[in-house]
């Protein structure tokens, strides 16, 4: 059976990357804001690029207040929306993980 890290969606990704957004998905997850996140990302998914250059106008100005490792790299990355559907696939996997180890 094939891996995730194996298959066809994550072939344009470096491992970094992959393991960049699994951090994000693992955080969101733990949040305990899985249905309100996924509700978003479906919704801003066209958005993706608008929002990546509003993220990286604001940069300076949040991390002037706020120490954010990984900003930019988020801002780089969430710009193209199948890489805001591979974040999407995580949380739902990490959510799956959960239910079937419950039930």
């Amino acid at each position: 059976m094939p891996t995730i890290l194996n298959s066809d969606v994550y072939n344009n990704q470096s491992e970094r990357d992959i393991i960049f957004i699994r951090r994000v998905a693992d955080r969101i997850h733990r949040s305990g804001l899985v249905t309100p996140a996924v509700l978003f990302l479906e919704l801003t998914k066209p958005l993706a690029l608008i929002g990546s250059h509003v993220m990286i106008f604001f940069g300076p100005i949040i991390n002037a207040f706020i120490n954010t490792e990984g900003y930019y790299k988020a801002a780089e990355l969430f710009e193209e929306p199948a890489n805001v559907e591979l974040l999407i696939r995580e949380i739902e996997k990490l959510e799956d993980d959960l239910t079937h180890a419950e039930g």
